[in-house]
């Protein structure tokens, strides 16, 4: 049976403390946080996505066209309120150039709006706006510029395409989830820069890398929770493979079979076929007897030939 209830926070209080077997909870990391607390009380295991700041590294010989296209829609298809949607580019700066200009030439062609032709639809979440413009202003007064859109990108209940340049990384441009259309595009030396730079916020949910020669090696050192490698957001389109962030994205995972896994309960059942030949879990067992038995077993199994068989035995190490 599947029931929906809607409410807020209140609501969702009520729900950590019916008794349920668990919480799959997606959102921020901040009520995240307030989820576990209040799912502590009654010991209610919790699955929690929190949020994202997703990246993508552009390599110096990829696919300039396919990685900007990827990049806007990444980046700022459904308004840029994806969860695991690319908020940070990291592109090598030999094709930095190119690549911006890509970037820009196609986020130019993207209306904003609800009619037919509108590529760009509102922000669901009035409060988000605010979110929004604070990290557009703060990207410039740190000292980036607006390649495209900028401070006045946010007319309510709509954001125009921003993209952001040379944003520092220690700015809230950089370091805090926006969830709008707002892309930060900052040049590094090279791919593993990118990484590095990739990898240094607490937040670890998806990711995406454009290479054609390393990129699934830099995959596999993005942490994350899924990296698509020469796309982007491809493993949300498979449901057989696990779904889920690390560090302040949250924990478990949904689809495939880690997510099955996840909604179920192990147990372990024994059954006895025949009587022991070792009775060591009882009363009745003769303790010198049995643990001289036990131990023989034990050292038979699991023993190394090589290990001394007394106190006063040597043992020969070759170097």
């Amino acid at each position: 049976m599947l029931q929906l209830v809607h409410g807020l926070g209140d609501t969702g209080a009520a729900l950590c403390r019916s008794g349920v077997d668990k919480i799959a909870f997606i959102g921020s990391t901040a009520t995240a946080k307030k989820v576990m607390a209040t799912c502590a009380e009654p010991l209610t295991p919790v699955l929690a996505e929190g949020g994202g700041k997703d990246a993508m590294i552009v390599a110096a010989d990829a696919d300039l066209d396919a990685a900007a296209d990827a990049a806007l829609w990444g980046g700022l298809g459904n308004a840029g309120q994806t969860c695991t949607g690319i908020e940070r580019v990291y592109v090598a700066s030999a094709v930095a150039d190119q690549f911006l200009q890509r970037l820009v030439t196609g986020a130019q062609k993207l209306k904003v709006g609800v009619d037919n032709h509108a590529t760009i639809g509102p922000i669901i979440m009035p409060g988000q706006l605010d979110t929004i413009r604070r990290h557009i202003a703060d990207g410039l007064a740190d000292g980036g510029r607006a390649a495209l859109g900028g401070a006045q990108a946010v007319l309510p209940p709509y954001v125009q395409p921003t993209i952001l340049v040379d944003v520092p990384e220690d700015s809230t441009a950089v370091r805090e989830e926006t969830f709008g259309p707002v892309l930060v595009v900052n040049r590094v030396r090279d791919a593993e820069e990118g990484l590095a730079r990739a990898n240094a916020l607490p937040y670890a949910l998806g990711g995406s890398v454009f290479a054609k020669r390393n990129g699934l090696e830099l995959a596999r050192g993005m942490r994350s929770g899924m990296t698509a490698v020469n796309s982007v957001l491809s493993f949300a389109a498979m449901p057989s493979l696990p779904y889920g962030g690390v560090g302040d994205s949250g924990f478990g995972r949904m689809g495939g079979d880690d997510g099955l896994r996840e909604f179920a309960r192990s147990k372990s059942i024994t059954a006895r076929r025949a009587p022991s030949l070792l009775p060591a879990w009882t009363f009745e067992r003769n303790p010198d007897t049995t643990a001289r038995r036990v131990m023989a077993v034990v050292r038979l199994l699991y023993g190394r030939s090589w290990l001394p068989q007394s106190p006063s035995a040597t043992v020969r190490v070759r170097r």
